[in-house]
């Protein structure tokens, strides 16, 4: 479940180790309970992502994620608002082990999987230039009509055709 993050050594991924392992055990009785949870392992800007992510899902807003943080609060969000997790978007894979198992339980497909580590937004800077090439793509491409390209195959039947149904 935990990485080394953005490069620390051995000794920084074994004090990291041990202080998740510390806040598994203190969560332990307020597991079923998302504003305990946060009240016990998390801080005042986990609990405010929490809001805002179960917020934008509220207002219909869509919602790009974007690591490890962010994605842990999310899941909380979900809690609070069952269903918010269809409003969101996971911009990508951390390279962290506890962000894919948080994207897999939040039923979530990054737009890239990069094995980046770098925080700073940078896999929802990626994500979102994936996106406005893909806007732009699609809004500008021609459709086979558009374009003359022929719907009939080497053999001569029409593909687009529905296919006759006998009675």
């Amino acid at each position: 479940m935990v990485g080394f993050g953005t490069g620390i050594d051995d000794a920084g991924w074994a004090r990291k180790t041990a202080a998740v392992r510390d806040a598994l055990f203190r969560v332990r009785p307020v597991l079923p309970d998302p504003v305990g949870l946060l009240r016990c392992a998390g801080g005042a800007d986990l609990a405010a992502i929490a809001g805002f992510c179960a917020q934008a899902a509220v207002r219909r807003t869509p919602l790009l994620l974007d690591g490890v943080a962010v994605t842990a609060a999310a899941l909380v969000a979900e809690r609070l608002a069952p269903g918010a997790h269809r409003w969101w978007q996971a911009g990508h894979r951390s390279s962290e082990p506890g962000h894919g198992l948080a994207l897999a339980a939040l039923g979530l497909d990054p737009i890239v999987d990069l094995h980046m580590r770098l925080g700073e937004g940078t896999g929802a800077a990626v994500a979102l230039m994936v996106l406005r090439a893909a806007v732009a793509a699609l809004s500008s491409m021609a459709t086979f009509t558009e374009a003359g390209v022929s719907t009939r195959s080497v053999d001569g039947v029409d593909r687009t055709a529905p296919p006759a149904v006998s009675p």
